[in-house]
């Protein structure tokens, strides 16, 4: 237990869930489920039955500072860690494998996203236990696949290889969101897992990844080894995030290591980055329409997922397979089919009106 530890990255605006995800309040803060926990509770909830709770991190914006700190009281200071820019997730992840690195040069770490959906968490539990056991025999990066079910075009894909142990394989291919056609082939190919970009391996070995295929990352935090762990940290890394590049560890080194293995597993898992996959797992009446939180009647409507804060009653006739979500100052009316496209809607928003709306 006291090599185990685990980082939330929750630094992401995510827009694709405009306009109930906001600048100022991202998803990962948000209670999707009526459940009373956000997403980012959620995921702690999951790591703490498996991981000491001092030895969980968050790492995210600065401006999430108190947002972190009302959710997980819990959480002393010193195990949330503010980046001062954006810089996606490879120096984020760099920055927490060195400061873990000064607390405990054996450590073995859990890094994962916080807005991830799992719905078999025994499941969950062991595949961690089981992956934490093979990166402290090994010097393996681990990523968890996940076994497909449907030709998913919104998700990279991991091709296995050969059989390392039980469950576990080397990694031939990662592919990042390929066209419905290759999504099918795929996954009737059986060779194939979804990504789910929860990531197993020892400090020393990430490190080493890290020089050897990000040396622009790990020069820059071995100039300040020894700060990391004292109180000139923070100093330190408020005058060199910034210069990070601006790359996420799926392309900067899972893609390019030779030493990466995959976890092939099955515990219930989404990665809940858009309105669809709210819908996905979201329950439904007879029609299949959603509605979450929401006061709704509809006529004539099939498939269509209502999000609309506060007590305003929705009355819809005629739609099929659209989003229609209220937040604040947005409505925004489109068919889930063009959900990608969302990104877009918000860059044109801040363009032509600024960050009102944002």
């Amino acid at each position: 237990m006291e090599n185990r530890y685990c980082v939330i990255m929750g630094g992401g605006i995510g827009s694709r869930f405009w306009p109930f995800s906001r600048a100022t309040r991202p998803k990962q803060f948000l209670d999707f489920f009526g459940t009373g926990r956000s997403l980012l509770q959620m995921s702690y909830d999951r790591f703490v039955k498996v991981i000491p709770k001092d030895h969980i991190f968050i790492v995210t914006n600065e401006s999430y500072a108190d947002l972190v700190k009302e959710q997980l009281p819990e959480l002393s200071d010193k195990q949330i860690l503010l980046e001062p820019q954006r810089r996606n997730t490879a120096p984020c992840v760099a920055w927490a494998a060195y400061h873990i690195q000064a607390l405990n040069p054996k450590a073995n770490i859990v890094v994962a996203p916080s807005d991830h959906v799992i719905l078999k968490e025994e499941e969950f539990g062991r595949c961690l236990l089981k992956g934490l056991q093979f990166v402290e025999k090994y010097p393996a990066l681990l990523t968890l696949g996940i076994k497909p079910n449907r030709p998913e075009t919104g998700y990279g894909y991991i091709q296995v290889g050969e059989d390392a142990e039980e469950e576990i394989k080397t990694v031939k291919t990662f592919t990042e969101k390929p066209s419905l056609e290759f999504a099918k082939v795929f996954v009737e190919s059986g060779e194939f897992f979804w990504n789910s970009g929860i990531f197993i391996w020892n400090v020393q070995s990430i490190i080493k990844a890290f020089q050897r295929h990000l040396p622009d990352i790990s020069n820059r935090f071995e100039a300040g080894i020894d700060k990391f762990g004292t109180e000139e940290e923070m100093s330190f890394i408020n005058e060199n995030f910034a210069a990070c590049p601006n790359i996420s560890i799926d392309f900067g080194i899972m893609e390019k290591a030779s030493n990466v293995f995959v976890l092939c597993s099955d515990f219930g898992w989404s990665d809940l980055g858009t309105w669809s996959a709210l819908y996905d797992h979201s329950p439904k009446n007879s029609d299949g329409n959603v509605t979450q939180n929401s006061k709704a009647l509809t006529y004539e409507c099939k498939n269509n997922v209502v999000a609309v804060q506060g007590d305003k009653l929705v009355v819809m006739e005629g739609l099929n397979d659209y989003i229609v979500a209220e937040a604040d100052n947005v409505l925004l009316i489109c068919p889930k089919s063009d959900e990608q496209r969302i990104k877009q809607f918000v860059t044109d928003t801040k363009m032509k009106y600024g960050d009102e709306f944002i």
